[in-house]
């Protein structure tokens, strides 16, 4: 396994410690940071005042929160322990609306930990869930829609079987493209130093950003390829969108560029946020274990394939130790934040904003304006309307204006 959080940090999250999944070395013994590569570096000043609101509190250990089309006062709030709960207006409705606690495994980097609604889910009720059963492996499931707040249990169907070697690195994060396709985010495997070399392997699911047509079905299996995947044609496994990714926590679609953004969390030194422009993520190679953000990687394999995409934004363990990818923000509440990618460290708590667009940067260090503190910042979410979302300490955070 890998180093591990303080057990404070992990009680004060229950079993979330797959977001700070770090390394296999203490963080004492990374390199010394670079000067001018953490965020707090770049500098910016400030356009616009927001705060952060509590919208709720005691949520346990839920790990993820979003919208689901056609139901714009309701969030959906997805538990490690394999649950996932409804919050309409702030009030957590009694029940479930989907319970598989009994078919999965949970704790440390393991449990429910993706959900993804079909672009057209207000006409088809279909959904999609990323978790570990009890071997450890990850299944990537579709479900659907009984009513307005259940699921139907008995109506699971899986759609990717996935072996994981070790018990850490499950990605898990799941999100519908502007294109319609479903992207699946997975570690590489786990251990330290991606010991199989999956992340360079293009021919390995794991390590990767998938896409597949969940619309369709190609050669037997129980999703299509899309004609333009990179390795569709042969060179690697056809699901392969974009590779060399060690433990991908969170990634995110701008809703108005339709750009991705990847937060990808790093060994013992560095962590990153990756980017690509629209349909231009299609055979990227990210770098993991040739590369740890843009630094070689010590003892890392040989690149394969494209050039690796040097990150848009690094920062040392100086600054945390774990990453956790976030969103442009394309809401109407807090302005200052308008047209910026909002991420985060879980360790830390600290907040970083960059301009989004052609070419990101800008990169401003936002803590000192949410008006609270955050540590444990498991994820961030995104509601129909465009407000951004934080969970942090199992509360459940929206960006406002002053």
């Amino acid at each position: 396994m890998t180093r591990r959080l303080p057990i404070a940090a992990l009680v004060a999250v229950g079993v979330m410690a797959f977001a700070a999944c770090g390394g296999d070395g203490d963080a004492a013994d990374a390199p010394a940071p670079t000067a001018g590569d953490t965020p707090a570096a770049a500098g910016e000043q400030q356009t616009g005042a927001y705060r952060l609101a509590r919208v709720r509190a005691g949520l346990g250990d839920a790990l993820y929160v979003t919208g689901a089309p056609g139901q714009a006062d309701r969030l959906f709030v997805v538990q490690q322990s394999g649950r996932i709960r409804i919050l309409e207006r702030g009030r957590l409705l009694p029940g479930s609306f989907l319970d598989i606690s009994g078919r999965i495994s949970s704790g440390g980097e393991r449990g429910l930990l993706g959900l993804a609604f079909h672009p057209d889910y207000a006409r088809n009720g279909r959904f999609y869930v990323n978790y570990t059963e009890p071997s450890g492996d990850t299944r990537v499931a579709e479900y659907r829609r009984a009513t307005a707040t259940r699921a139907r249990p008995s109506s699971g169907r899986i759609l990717l079987r996935i072996d994981q070697p070790f018990a850490n690195h499950n990605g898990g994060h799941l999100a519908f493209g502007p294109d319609g396709m479903l992207h699946v985010a997975t570690g590489d495997g786990g251990s330290g130093g991606d010991p199989e070399g999956n992340g360079q392997d293009r021919s390995s699911l794991l390590g990767k950003i998938l896409r597949i047509d969940v619309d369709a079905r190609t050669g037997g299996r129980p999703y299509g390829i899309p004609a333009d995947n990179p390795f569709a044609g042969g060179g690697g496994a056809p699901e392969v969108y974009a590779y060399g990714l060690r433990n991908p926590w969170r990634f995110s679609f701008d809703r108005t560029r339709g750009d991705i953004w990847i937060g990808d969390v790093g060994q013992n030194a560095i962590e990153e946020i990756d980017y690509r422009p629209r349909g231009r993520a299609n055979g990227a190679n990210f770098g993991w274990n040739a590369f740890e953000g843009r630094s070689r990687f010590p003892g890392g394999g040989p690149v394969r394939g494209s050039a690796p995409v040097a990150p848009v934004a690094q920062y040392t363990h100086s600054a945390g130790c774990s990453v956790t990818g976030g969103y442009v923000y394309r809401g109407a509440r807090a302005a200052g934040l308008r047209g910026r990618y909002v991420y985060a460290d879980f360790c830390t708590g600290r907040v970083w904003s960059m301009r989004a667009g052609p070419r990101p940067g800008g990169v401003r260090d936002e803590t000192g304006r949410l008006g609270v503190s955050l540590s444990n910042v498991t994820s961030f979410g995104e509601g129909l309307n465009g407000d951004l979302y934080v969970l942090a300490n199992g509360s459940l955070y929206r960006f406002v204006g002053r």
